[in-house]
């Protein structure tokens, strides 16, 4: 195994020019992706709010009611399923 060397001024890293201009690239990428997302941020801070309108209102009530009893029913066969389940068990526990 090599001694690991210390890191110090004169400590000298071997890149290629290939890896130096990919790590250039990669960079301005990065830097103008950074740039974008903040316009369109600031873009995005200046248009109105949406509006919800009544009838887009009723739907997803209509549709979280739906959804509630639905669930409810669920619950209810699940329910009925654990009971009979105890029974059984009660049953098999007797003998």
């Amino acid at each position: 195994m090599k001694p690991v060397k210390e890191i110090g001024e004169d400590m000298v890293l071997g890149f290629s020019l290939r890896t130096l201009i990919a790590m250039a690239v990669g960079l301005s990428i990065a830097i103008g992706m950074y740039y974008d997302l903040r316009g369109e941020v600031e873009l995005a801070k200046e248009l109105p709010p949406p509006q919800v309108t009544r009838v887009e209102y009723e739907l997803k009530d209509e549709l979280v009611r739906s959804a509630i009893m639905e669930t409810q029913k669920q619950v209810e066969q699940i329910d009925a399923t654990v009971k009979k389940i105890d029974e059984r068990l009660y049953e098999l526990t007797k003998k």
